[in-house]
């Protein structure tokens, strides 16, 4: 039996996707950790991301996956700030964050890592920023406002490993 088609690099949005708000315009720096490990906005508001995805991004890269972060906002202190402070930095390879469209990040992502569109796995909550990278040969799966889940991850995996080609899932 042939061994399962996995994609090279798997890129996540960030507003929507790893975490339930925008971080251009609902998060309020300075941005602060406690010694509980809980992120703080200025105003004391809690932050936090979708509840699963710790565990995904953690066992994504345990298993050997390349992930990288392709985010267009303006924030982009406040986004670089959050991951630190998650302590997401030692899962990410590449991270794309700056206000210009999806296809300057996935150009960039493509020069940088080597890869082409079409080795690449892609999540995010913005149908337009999908449409435009599944034309170009991305594996894109539309990410509702729950957030990234593992049973989309492994639907995302499982699409990627059907197919040789640019696959579009709305779920």
């Amino acid at each position: 039996m042939s061994e399962q088609r996995k994609p090279k690099l798997i890129v996540f949005d960030l507003d929507y996707t790893l975490w339930p708000f925008f971080v251009q315009t609902q998060v309020a720096r300075p941005l602060i950790k406690n010694s509980d490990g809980d992120v703080f906005d200025r105003y004391h508001q809690p932050i936090k991301p979708f509840l699963e995805v710790p565990m995904i991004l953690s066992d994504l890269h345990g298993k050997g996956y390349e992930l990288a972060i392709a985010s267009r906002t303006c924030e982009i202190r406040g986004a670089n700030q959050l991951i630190k402070l998650f302590e997401w930095d030692k899962y990410f390879k590449y991270k794309e964050i700056y206000p210009i469209s999806k296809l300057k990040h996935f150009s960039k992502l493509c020069g940088d890592s080597g890869f082409n569109y079409e080795e690449m796995l892609f999540f995010d909550d913005d149908k337009r920023n999908i449409q435009l990278l599944s034309e170009k040969g991305v594996t894109c799966i539309h990410v509702p406002r729950v957030g990234v889940t593992k049973s989309l991850v492994e639907a995302g995996l499982q699409k990627f490993s059907l197919t040789g080609y640019s696959w579009y899932e709305d779920y």
